[in-house]
């Protein structure tokens, strides 16, 4: 048993059962953070073929989503190696097999690749400027033509919006309001 193991939680998905070992000192040691459930069961993509979840903690976002889409080719990243060590343990727990996982602040362990789909539960307490940076401006660059960024707030990051869709061809549409979270996708257009 890892040293810093410290429960597992059942999260039933699509008639699945995923299994997922969380750390002591990870987010949302407590079960499922609510706000990575309500994006999880918003997220509509059609047929992506290659996913990047940023941020990705022990796993939980881009594993079922490996599962839903196993066609695609899934890259999980997060800055935080025990994060990065639970979502290994979590894929092979869950027997996927398309999906790997790096270290990386931000996008700079993927930079060489584009993305159908990239998703996250954005951390809000790393200040606006990183969370527009990092979570929204630099991952919108690395989408595919018609790529799909979705991402879920705190309700108190909703201030954020309204300032980033001033700048060109961004425009986030909200997809779902839930128990103080907010889901958003932003397209990027194939022109």
């Amino acid at each position: 048993m890892d040293a810093y193991f410290k429960k597992k939680i059942i999260y039933p998905y699509g008639g699945k059962k995923f299994v997922f070992d969380l750390a002591e000192t990870l987010f949302s040691t407590f079960g499922l953070d609510h706000g990575t459930d309500v994006l999880i069961r918003n997220i509509t993509t059609v047929n992506p073929k290659s996913i990047l979840d940023l941020g990705c903690g022990y796993g939980p976002i881009g594993i079922v989503l490996a599962s839903k889409y196993p066609q695609s080719q899934v890259v999980m990243v997060d800055k935080d190696l025990l994060a990065v060590r639970y979502s290994q343990l979590n894929i092979q727990g869950n027997n996927i097999s398309n999906a790997t996982v790096l270290g990386s602040v931000g996008m700079e362990a993927v930079q060489d690749k584009n993305f159908d789909l990239i998703v996250s539960n954005i951390p809000a307490k790393i200040g606006d400027e990183a969370i527009t940076q990092e979570f929204i401006l630099t991952p919108f660059k690395y989408l595919n033509p018609d790529g799909e960024l979705w991402v879920v707030v705190v309700n108190a990051l909703n201030h954020l919006i309204p300032r980033i869709e001033v700048l060109p061809n961004l425009k986030m549409k909200e997809i779902k309001k839930r128990k103080g979270h907010t889901v958003y996708k932003l397209r990027k257009s194939n022109s």
